[in-house]
C-alpha cells in the first residue's frame, strides 16, 4: 500500500502546508504509511489564533437560523461523502470498515442536532420583583458565546469526536481551533474541510475554524493563551487534569479515562447481558474511554452467563479491517498491545486465569477475558484501552457496587437488571456520571450528556451540554419605573 493522501493542514479556513515537519499516517494493521499531512509550526498557531479572534467578531453575530444552515450543511456533506471518509477512518486507526461507517453516521447526526440546538440556545426571564428593591424591574438572561474555543481530540474517534468539538462550538456563536492526535490526522482535517466548503456555500466569514496537527509542545498556546476562551479536551486523564491547572481563567472540559463496570444481576437477560457485553468490551479493539473492562456477575446466574458470554466473545472476527466479515481490528500499534500484554502477564502471575484469547500477533490482541483477578491488579483498577475484560462474581449487590466504585474513574456504568430496588441502588450509589440500565456503560447517543466524575472528567458533552459550556449567561435589568425623557 503506497502513499495515498497528501494532506495541508487547515489555517484560518485555507488550505496550507503548515510549517512544521510532516506527520506519516500509518495502518494499523500493517504499519504501512499511507498519507502525510502538513503540521503546523509555532508561527502558524499564531497565525490561527489571530483569525480565529478576527471571524469571532463578525461570526458572533451571526444569526442562529444561518448557524444552523452552516451545520445542517455539514451534516450532508458527511452523510454523502461517508464511504470515503469512512475509508480514511479505517486507514488511520485500524477500526473495522463497519465501526468506521457507524461513526461517520454518528457524525452526521452529530451537527444535524448542532444545527437544531443552535436554534434553541435560550434565556430566561429573572423576577426581579421577589424582593422589594426589585419593583418595576425587570431582569432578562440570555446566553452569549464565549470567543475562540480550543479543542484537543484522541486518536479512537478521529471523526465524530471532532465533530463534538466543532459543532457546539459553531452552534454558539464561537470559532475553533481543533488540535487532533497526531496518529489520526486525517480525520479532523477532513472534518474541517468540509466546515470550510459549507462555509463557503453560505457566505459566512473565512477563518470560522483552523485544524492544527502538530507536537503537544507547538499546541501549548492552545491552552495558555488568554486569548483562547475556552478549551475542550478528550484524552488522557493524566493529560487532561495537567492541562486544565494550567489553562487559566479559561472555560475548561474534559472527556477523559475510564474503567467501566458492568453488574449482570441475578434477574438480568443473560443472553442480551452477553451480547451487549461482548460488544462493549470489544468495539475498536477496547481502545474507548467507556469500554467495557470489567463485568461483575451474580454468582447465582454466572454459569450459565460466562458460557454466553464465552461464546459471542469467540464468535468476533478479527483481522483485515476492510474485510466486511471482520469484527474487531487492531491495536493503534504493536506498543499499545505489547502493553496490555504485560498487563495481563502480571495478572496471570498472581493467580488469574485467561478464560479466553490472551495472545497477539503484532497490533492484532485478541479478544480476552480474565477472571480470577484481584482489585489491586492493573488489569482491574486501571484503564487497560485494550481489548481485555475482567469477569468476576458477587453474591450481595452492595459489594458488586463497591467492587465498581473501587477505581479513580467514573465515566458511565452498566446494570442489567430489572428489579426497581437494584437499578435505583446502582443510581444513587455508583459514582459516575451516568447509569445505564439494560444495557452496558458504552452506550450512547450523540446528544445526551455525557461526561464523567473523579478522574474522568469536569463538565458534560452531548450537544446541549456543550453548547452551555462555551457561552456565557448575561444578565440585563431594566428599570421600568424611570420616567420617560430621564
Amino acid at each position: 500500500m503506497s502513499v495515498a493522501l497528501q494532506q495541508d493542514l487547515i489555517l484560518a479556513g485555507r488550505r496550507e502546508p503548515g510549517g512544521g515537519r510532516p506527520i506519516e499516517i500509518r495502518y494499523p494493521y500493517t504499519g504501512e504509511v499511507v498519507a502525510s499531512v502538513g503540521a503546523a509550526s509555532p508561527a502558524d498557531v499564531e497565525r490561527a489564533i489571530e483569525a480565529a479572534l478576527e471571524a469571532f467578531r463578525a461570526f458572533r453575530d451571526v444569526p442562529a437560523h444561518r448557524r444552523s444552515a452552516l451545520l445542517h450543511a455539514v451534516s450532508r456533506l458527511v452523510a454523502e461523502r461517508r464511504e470515503q471518509l469512512a475509508r480514511d477512518i479505517t486507514l488511520e486507526t485500524g477500526k473495522a470498515i463497519w465501526e468506521s461507517r457507524l461513526e461517520c453516521d454518528r457524525a452526521a447526526t452529530t451537527f444535524r442536532i448542532a444545527g437544531e440546538e443552535a436554534t434553541r440556545i435560550d434565556g430566561e426571564i429573572v423576577p426581579l420583583d421577589g424582593a422589594p428593591a426589585g419593583e418595576r424591574r425587570l431582569g432578562e438572561v440570555r446566553r452569549f458565546p464565549i470567543g475562540p474555543v480550543a479543542a484537543i481530540t484522541p486518536f479512537n474517534s478521529p471523526f465524530n469526536l471532532v465533530a463534538h468539538k466543532v459543532g457546539p462550538a459553531l452552534a454558539a456563536g464561537n470559532t475553533i481551533l481543533v488540535k487532533p492526535a497526531s496518529t489520526t490526522a486525517i480525520s479532523g482535517l477532513n472534518v474541517g474541510g468540509l466546515v470550510v466548503e459549507a462555509a463557503a456555500e453560505l457566505d459566512l466569514p473565512p477563518g470560522l475554524i483552523s485544524v492544527l496537527p502538530c507536537e503537544p509542545n507547538v499546541a501549548d498556546p492552545l491552552v495558555t493563551d488568554p486569548r483562547i476562551r475556552g478549551l475542550s479536551f478528550t484524552g488522557s486523564s493524566q493529560v487532561g487534569w495537567a492541562l486544565r491547572a494550567r489553562a487559566g481563567r479559561k472555560k475548561v472540559s474534559l472527556e477523559l479515562g475510564g474503567n467501566g463496570a458492568v453488574i449482570v444481576h441475578a434477574d438480568a437477560d443473560l443472553a442480551l447481558a452477553a451480547e451487549r457485553c461482548a460488544f462493549g468490551g470489544f468495539l475498536l479493539a477496547g481502545q474507548v474511554c467507556s469500554s467495557v473492562q470489567r463485568v461483575y456477575v451474580h454468582e447465582d446466574v454466572a454459569d450459565r452467563f460466562t458460557k454466553l458470554f464465552l461464546r459471542d466473545v469467540a464468535e468476533l472476527r478479527t483481522g483485515d479491517p476492510f474485510d466486511e466479515e471482520t469484527r474487531m481490528g487492531p491495536m493503534l500499534d504493536e506498543a499499545a498491545a505489547a502493553r496490555a500484554e504485560s498487563w495481563l502477564r502480571e495478572a496471570a502471575d498472581q493467580g488469574a486465569r485467561v478464560l479466553c484469547g490472551g495472545t497477539r500477533e503484532g497490533a492484532l490482541f485478541q479478544p480476552t477475558v480474565v477472571t480470577g483477578t484481584q482489585p489491586t491488579m492493573q488489569v482491574t483498577c486501571e484503564e487497560i484501552f485494550a481489548p481485555v475484560v475482567v469477569l468476576e462474581r458477587y453474591a450481595d449487590l452492595d459489594r458488586a457496587l463497591e467492587a465498581a466504585n473501587a477505581t479513580e474513574y467514573g465515566l458511565q456504568a452498566g446494570i442489567f437488571s430489572n428489579d426497581l430496588d437494584a437499578v435505583y441502588r446502582a443510581y444513587r450509589e455508583l459514582e459516575v456520571g451516568g447509569v445505564i440500565v439494560n444495557d452496558v456503560n458504552i452506550w450512547r447517543v450523540d446528544h445526551m450528556p455525557y461526561g464523567g466524575v473523579k478522574a474522568s472528567g469536569y463538565g458534560r458533552e452531548g450537544l446541549r451540554y456543550a453548547i452551555r459550556e462555551q457561552t456565557e449567561p448575561k444578565l440585563l435589568v431594566l428599570n421600568l419605573s424611570q420616567p420617560p425623557g430621564r
